[in-house]
């Protein structure tokens, strides 16, 4: 049975940051005032079409990034959220796109 986007187990699905993601992405703030940032992580959900390309991290639950969804801003979203609500879903609405790479914020919004 193909399952390529179901993920094995609860867990699994859940886990939109790994321990090794977040361990080099750039603290909230550390690229403030930098002319063009660089997005690190690309989450979307086929659900809503919304997408968040993250920038910073605190290192447990607050990000910040663009956030395209009604409008298109920069803000702070929850992972720890999205990962809640995957759960009472009971599958991914919101995925991490495992196949994105770093890029200037600036490609990202020209995209």
């Amino acid at each position: 049975m193909f399952r390529a986007t179901c993920p094995e187990t609860e867990e699994d699905m859940r886990e939109l940051t790994t321990r090794e993601i977040a361990e080099g992405l750039p603290r909230l703030y550390e690229q403030d005032g930098a002319e063009d940032p660089t997005v690190y992580v690309h989450y979307f959900s086929c659900v809503n079409g919304w997408d968040w390309w993250l920038l910073e991290f605190d290192g447990t639950d607050e990000a910040f990034g663009l956030v395209e969804g009604y409008d298109d801003e920069l803000g702070y979203f929850s992972i720890k959220e999205m990962e809640e609500l995957n759960r009472q879903m009971g599958f991914a609405a919101v995925e991490r796109d495992e196949h994105f790479e770093p890029k200037s914020l600036s490609a990202v919004r020209g995209r």
